[in-house]
């Protein structure tokens, strides 16, 4: 993508309504513009992270085994009415009616929907286990949205639902998406913390949350340090000890802490932190299957109502925790996995033929060898290129300029280390390449 045509809305200034990082930084770097209080469009800047995002995301649940669909965004009232949860939801939740009168909601979560799709075309244990999953927009009405996209009222999000014959099939699902999801954030470049956590409004006796440490974070993490190293692959999600395993390092948000708990973890490992929510686990066993009468005949003929469990990940809320785990004070700083272009192509001087021409052909061969590439190709300063590109926070810049040709290299700068290389054009498509 040429620069020049790129629909790239750059700001100068901070808006005064951007209080943390990653708001600042997604609206000077032209990624999202808002439309109504907590509601954003995203630019195409924005669209590519999240579509990136996303498709990590798509990938990690595709290797767990869960199956994707897609449900609608409205839901009937009464599927809410049958599991309790209508009036129990409260405000958050927008409530409407169609032209027939018919009350329907915007969706905050699909427990209810899945469970109705699931109770209409499964009857045996022999269809167990299922794991359906989707990335739909949700909306909940926040009484104070702010911090941009992070605590914003429509939101992406991934959530699936388990269905499984008992408890201790359902806590093999359960663990199966913690693994997944440790495997999700980290292929992000995040180190991710998972808590025990409080249910909420989705309900039952057992949750994790996972956090991203960040000083803008809304939870205080109290945490053993020995949980950062955490491997996943080592997790057996059919152990009947996996939950013990993660119970050996102490890990909680302020909602949950215990301070002698805490005490107990050797003083050196003790870490104390903010953290942002990235993602929830949740098992709630029969709370929506018995009263909605999700049953399938049993290994005995009888009648068993399926015991059940939800997960969430917030997929336009990692964009901005991205972000806030990975910035300076010049701009974004995109772990490559997610990064809207892989590299950043800046021309100092368009105008000389000599800069035009090297500044095509490294621009042509890089899009011919797979590499995403933003061409800096306009008639602006120097330093108006390099804080542009400082700012959107791509993994590479290659810079072309007259002096650099006239020995025969363009300079590589690395965006996280402030590294630069001065290279022939050859080495530079070759290094960039080799990176792939």
């Amino acid at each position: 993508m040429r620069l020049s045509q790129y629909f790239l809305p750059l700001l100068k200034e901070t808006p005064s309504e951007a209080q943390i990082a990653s708001h600042r930084l997604m609206l000077r770097a032209g990624m999202i513009r808002q439309t109504a209080a907590g509601i954003y469009t995203w630019l195409p800047l924005g669209f590519r992270v999240l579509q990136k995002v996303e498709q990590i995301v798509r990938e990690e649940q595709d290797a767990a085994g869960a199956q994707e669909l897609l449900m609608p965004t409205l839901q009937p009232a009464e599927l809410w009415r049958e599991s309790g949860r209508y009036e129990d939801y409260g405000e958050e939740m927008l409530r409407l009616k169609d032209r027939h009168k018919r009350e329907m909601l915007y969706g905050p979560t699909n427990e209810e929907l899945i469970t109705e799709i699931f109770r209409q075309a499964v009857r045996s244990y022999r269809d167990l286990p299922k794991n359906l999953y989707h990335i739909q927009w949700k909306f909940r009405d926040e009484v104070r949205p702010r911090f941009g996209v992070m605590r914003g009222r429509e939101f992406l999000m991934k959530d699936n639902y388990s269905f499984d014959i008992d408890k201790a099939a359902s806590l093999v699902s359960y663990f199966r998406m913690f693994k997944a999801y440790m495997k999700t954030f980290k292929r992000m470049g995040l180190t991710p913390i998972p808590v025990r956590a409080a249910t909420g409004p989705i309900g039952g006796d057992l949750s994790h949350e996972f956090h991203v440490q960040a000083d803008t974070g809304e939870s205080q993490l109290y945490f053993d340090s020995e949980i950062e190293k955490l491997d996943e692959d080592k997790l057996d999600p059919a152990s009947p000890t996996v939950q013990d395993e993660l119970l050996k390092w102490y890990a909680a948000t302020d909602e949950k802490h215990d301070p002698a708990a805490f005490a107990r973890v050797p003083e050196a490992r003790r870490r104390e932190a903010r953290g942002i929510e990235v993602g929830q686990l949740f098992y709630f066993g029969t709370k929506y299957s018995a009263p909605m009468k999700a049953t399938v005949a049993g290994p005995k003929g009888d009648t068993v109502a399926v015991e059940m469990g939800s997960y969430g990940i917030g997929v336009s809320r990692l964009v901005g925790a991205i972000i806030e785990a990975s910035h300076d004070d010049d701009g974004i700083i995109w772990p490559e996995s997610v990064a809207p272009f892989h590299v950043g192509l800046v021309n100092l001087r368009p105008s000389d033929k000599e800069c035009a021409e090297a500044g095509e052909q490294l621009y042509q061969r890089l899009m011919k060898s797979g590499i995403d590439t933003l061409y800096d190709e306009r008639e602006e300063s120097p330093g108006a290129k390099f804080a542009a590109m400082d700012l959107v926070g791509l993994p590479w810049q290659v810079v072309v300029g007259p002096r650099g040709l006239k020995q025969g290299v363009v300079e590589v700068k690395e965006r996280k280390t402030g590294v630069k290389q001065e290279l022939s054009l050859d080495a530079a498509v070759a290094r960039l390449v080799g990176l792939r």
